[in-house]
């Protein structure tokens, strides 16, 4: 998620929130309930590994206005079902107005699919070893990188496992949805929630 240079954004409920937080109520719900909080389980994992790459080069209120269409078309992001997809189901997918019609990325999401099926101990498992957890909130956007060292080691690892369409960019995306990383700036109420 790319940080707005206006850096907070208070809400008409007095909640001071990350800046490329807008008043769409899609982001508010997204930014205070899911983005930065842990993420465990294969399927739970490849669902945001597919949503991230997906949103490449669109908005993200795209992807989150789409998402249940996302979900009812690739089987609720079931691995086991989505690695079964044959021709049938591109065709299908490349139909579906309730998702990103696009075919590289509908190729890449059952190719990775496959590639997280094929994986020893699961693509939770995988992703998690590159958390960061205890790194500094960041004070400004400015401090919020688009990719680091840790997100490339990710996106080679992943690329070396057969997994496609995800870049240093796109798995940094992924570590901050999934709470890899916590990214929500030292201001945000997520960081000092009230009590």
């Amino acid at each position: 998620m790319t940080s707005d240079p206006g850096a907070l954004a208070s809400g008409g409920d007095g909640l001071v929130r990350c800046g490329w937080v807008p008043s769409a109520p899609e982001y508010i719900r997204y930014h205070d309930e899911e983005w930065g909080r842990p993420v465990h389980g294969d399927d739970a994992v490849y669902e945001r590994l597919t949503l991230e790459a997906f949103q490449s080069g669109l908005s993200w209120i795209t992807i989150l206005r789409k998402r249940g269409g996302f979900r009812a078309a690739f089987d609720g992001f079931s691995i086991a079902a989505v690695a079964a997809y044959g021709d049938a189901d591109v065709a299908r997918l490349l139909a579906d107005s309730g998702i990103v019609r696009n075919r590289a990325k509908i190729e890449a999401a059952v190719a990775n699919a496959r590639a997280a099926a094929e994986l020893p101990g699961g693509l939770s498992e995988l992703v998690w070893r590159y958390a960061s957890p205890d790194a500094p909130a960041p004070a400004t956007p400015a401090e919020v990188p688009a990719s680091t060292p840790a997100s490339a080691a990710l996106a080679k690892e992943l690329k070396r496992n057969g997994f496609r369409f995800v870049g240093p960019t796109t798995a940094y995306a992924m570590m901050q949805a999934i709470g890899l990383v916590n990214d929500h700036l030292a201001a945000c109420w997520t960081r000092t929630p009230s009590t």
